[in-house]
């Protein structure tokens, strides 16, 4: 496997494109994305787990739950969510126009939507730009880059990847592009994200896939603690690559192997992309991975590295670049997860070097001086042993700054 450029438009058969129409009146960025597949592809979907959900995610939901879909259509600077049945048509409209100019079934479309909540959707701009919007669509790195311009919000930084990979014999590649910064925390978060692959695979692999990856990444990103109203992870494949159809069967090594390999590829991309938006955290300086190792359970290790990962006075700690390690046991401590405390270590890493604060159970006598160094970095990790096992888990974040407060203190103005 090795990463290439392209992002969606990289695998075959898929083309996207982005322009401003006006939803975000004062900017002149564009709003309006889309991202076509010229074959009808297996396709799989994650949505937020908030009981507020969108009326873009409500279609889309519904539209992808015979498993094919050609299209997504999305817009950002409107969330389109507590706006009621307008809200819902609008949605809906959306879909129509995409098909419509499209030449394909209303059902054959997805619909995301981000940006300022319990504003109704001025689904005129759409309407009066669709024809442009298809225009937009290109098999290109630009493309791309228009589509992923188009759903940015508070973003600062693009988040884009693709990978090849060879599977049953042939290059098979996946391509994706992401918006998150802000209102980001497990399950899910403030984004929507966008996956293409070109590789033939059966439906049931490609949801058992997705789920599994999306476990493993977007659902280990925290910035904030609030889960949006929003989000989705949403994956189409078109079997352009013309593979061997990927299953997920223990019948045979053959199927067994090519799907570790498409999994391993998928999930590659996915925790890139989450690693991206941690990075890109709403006032974020630092990037902070926190991994607990050696647990009982690969979910017991993901409950406590979570509750590090978000807790307030950690994420303060890892901007002021204060060795503060007692904040992490707190915060291991009340996540509702058994781990023995008198077994547990704790260190902190960086580019800088590690250097190791508590051991089973006690207080370790480090330098402050490197500590302050190793957290000044703008990656940084901080480590958990348990010793009660063999599982771990990695959650991604960021620190908590002055400037996160200034960016939602006047999101709406």
């Amino acid at each position: 496997m090795k990463e290439i450029t392209g992002g969606v438009c990289a695998p075959k058969g898929f083309s996207a494109g982005g322009i401003r129409c006006g939803i975000k009146p004062s900017s002149q960025k564009k709003d309006l994305a889309l991202i076509y597949s010229e074959k009808i592809c297996g396709a799989a979907a994650m949505f937020t787990s908030n009981k507020v959900k969108a009326a873009s995610v409500l279609v889309s939901q519904e539209n992808i739950a015979g498993g094919k879909l050609r299209a997504v259509i999305a817009n950002s600077g409107n969330a389109n969510a507590c706006t009621g049945q307008e809200g819902m048509t609008a949605a809906k409209r959306m879909a129509q126009l995409a098909a419509q100019t499209l030449g394909i079934s209303q059902n054959e479309v997805a619909v995301a939507s981000t940006g300022v909540i319990g504003v109704q959707l001025p689904i005129a701009a759409i309407e009066n730009n669709i024809n442009a919007l298809k225009a937009s669509l290109r098999a290109d790195e630009q493309g791309n880059e228009d589509a992923l311009e188009a759903i940015m919000t508070t973003d600062t930084r693009k988040k884009e990847i693709a990978v090849e990979a060879e599977i049953g014999g042939e290059t098979v590649r996946i391509g994706a592009i992401t918006k998150g910064s802000g209102m980001i925390h497990p399950n899910m978060a403030t984004m929507l994200a966008f996956i293409t692959t070109d590789a033939a695979i059966e439906d049931t692999a490609l949801q058992s896939a997705l789920r599994l990856a999306v476990k493993r990444s977007f659902n280990r990103l925290t910035v904030d603690g609030d889960t949006s109203t929003n989000d989705m992870v949403l994956i189409m494949a078109n079997g352009e690559a013309d593979n061997t159809p990927v299953n997920s069967s223990n019948k045979c090594p053959h199927c067994t192997a090519d799907y570790n390999a498409f999994y391993s590829a998928l999930e590659y991309v996915c925790i890139s992309l989450t690693r991206k938006m941690a990075r890109d955290g709403e006032g974020a300086t630092k990037l902070v991975t926190v991994t607990v190792a050696n647990a009982q359970s690969e979910d017991n290790a993901e409950t406590l590295a979570k509750s590090v990962a978000a807790s307030s006075l950690v994420k303060a700690a890892c901007f002021g670049a204060d060795a503060n390690w007692g904040r992490v046991l707190c915060a291991l401590g009340y996540a509702g997860a058994d781990f023995v405390p008198e077994k547990t270590d704790v260190s902190f890493k960086s580019g800088a070097g590690e250097i190791e604060v508590f051991k089973s159970g006690q207080p370790v006598s480090f330098s402050e001086e490197k500590a302050k160094k190793i957290l000044s970095e703008e990656e940084i990790e901080i480590l958990v042993d348990l010793h009660s096992g063999s599982e771990k888990a990695s959650v991604w974040g960021c620190d908590l700054t002055y400037d996160y407060v200034k960016i939602n203190g006047d999101y709406r103005s």
